[in-house]
């Protein structure tokens, strides 16, 4: 009998430390974890490029449609039509900043002038 009064008295104590806080603490605002000090990773820039050192040969996903628009949109106007190469990279003639050019797109989207 001794012992489940023990067990009770025990829990009471227990609840009673646990009960309600006084409507007077400090209230806690702002995230619960601290920011890190230095950022992660960066993103990985997936955006088609310009002006790189070279095409890189290989496979390309790209149809015709799909690289004549990456190359209108880097500002390449007056399009000719576009051709596969051996290599995977689609070229054509263009025109840019009032002068033709040879450009070619690989399957990075990287755009170069020929």
């Amino acid at each position: 009998m001794l012992k489940p009064m023990i067990g009770v008295a025990l829990v009471a104590m227990l609840l009673a430390a646990c009960g309600q806080k006084n409507a007077d603490h400090e209230k806690v605002e702002g995230p619960a974890v601290s920011a890190p000090a230095a950022p992660g990773n960066a993103a990985v820039d997936t955006a088609p490029t310009t002006g790189e050192t070279g095409p890189t040969p290989g496979a390309s996903s790209y149809t015709a449609d799909q690289a004549r628009m990456a190359i209108e949109k880097a500002g390449y106007t007056a399009l000719g039509p576009l051709n596969q190469n051996a290599n995977g990279l689609w070229q054509g003639e263009a025109t840019k900043d009032g002068r033709k050019v040879n450009v070619s797109i690989d399957y990075k989207g990287a755009i170069t002038e020929l």
